[in-house]
């Protein structure tokens, strides 16, 4: 019997699978049909691709500074040009932004790399007999496994371990947020030499170049557009369905930024409805012994790649 169970390959998933394997054997599921969660990347055709979910990482804390820097050195990640436009004009603090060498899940691809794995593999129950862990998953199919590690989204978490969570956890005032993601390729388009704008609307939030990422050359020019929270929030439920949200985000950015409609030879909308919470909880992970069930993610101590890393390493420590 395999010791753990690990449900989700994002970057607190890949994680803490990366970091038990090495006393432990360890099988991670997801019901995605490849590895990252919100730091999918999409691929258009051949080589050219877009960071539709994280877009870079810029480390604050020392101990995941390093953890970038090695990757870094290692050829892992690399750094995105600093060319940034920011129409807020909200004064931050300038910051290296990494990204991955050749897609922004290169980071969950090197932590999964000797791993056992199955994508599209969705769960739909769990149940803990005395000394195991039965998983159900949505084509009747069942594993057993001596734990469980859950790294899914709070409202998900609560609606497959309710039974096993105290009233404490259920409790917990997680509010998870939504993002809308706009992918759009334009054929023949003179393409700025700009990594990404950051704009001030109602609508559009944010918009990367991803030629400026060095990952291809190409006359194709391919950008990832991002949706304010106040826009996602409007549409996160019915994106699928109504075609003129998608279509909504590329007129603002065609009118803010001069490219040509009649160029476009690729759109694709996604949506993450539970993508990220900004309050800390009083927890940075969970482990509880007697079900042998931990559970990590980001949404524990914000938004941020690193704060799903923090996360999976401090679950690690409670297991060992």
């Amino acid at each position: 019997m395999i010791d753990f169970f690990v449900l989700g390959s994002g970057v607190s998933g890949s994680t803490i699978a990366n970091v038990l394997s090495s006393k432990y054997s360890v099988h991670v599921f997801d019901k995605a049909r490849g590895p990252g969660g919100r730091s999918s990347n999409k691929r258009f055709k051949n080589n050219l691709s877009f960071d539709h979910g994280v877009q870079y990482i810029s480390p604050k804390s020392k101990i995941f500074t390093k953890y970038i820097k090695k990757l870094y050195k290692n050829k892992i990640l690399k750094i995105w040009d600093d060319n940034h436009l920011d129409f807020t004009f909200e004064k931050k603090k300038l910051s290296i932004k990494y990204i991955g060498k050749k897609a922004n899940n290169d980071l969950v691809k090197f932590n999964l790399k000797n791993i056992k794995k199955s994508f599209g593999s969705p769960v739909t129950k769990i149940y803990f007999k005395k000394k195991f862990w039965e998983i159900t998953l949505k084509d009747k199919s069942k594993y057993q496994f001596k734990s469980l590690i859950l790294t899914c989204p709070f409202p998900q978490l609560k609606k497959l371990a309710k039974k096993y969570l105290n009233k404490k956890i259920l409790k917990l005032k997680v509010q998870m947020q939504p993002n809308i993601t706009v992918m759009v390729a334009f054929k023949k388009q003179k393409n700025p030499p700009i990594s990404s704008i950051r704009f001030d609307d109602d609508i559009l939030a944010w918009a990367a170049n991803e030629n400026s990422k060095k990952r291809f050359k190409s006359n194709i020019n391919l950008w990832t557009l991002q949706a304010t929270l106040k826009w996602s929030k409007k549409t996160i439920n019915k994106y699928k369905i109504d075609k003129t949200i998608m279509n909504q985000l590329i007129s603002r950015f065609t009118k803010l930024t001069g490219f040509e409609k009649n160029k476009i030879i690729f759109k694709k909308i996604h949506g993450w409805k539970y993508s990220y919470n900004y309050k800390k909880t009083p927890y940075l992970s969970l482990w509880i012994k007697k079900y042998n069930l931990g559970i990590c993610g980001d949404w524990f101590n914000g938004p941020k790649v690193e704060d799903a890393w923090l996360s999976a390493n401090n679950l690690a420590k409670k297991i060992k």
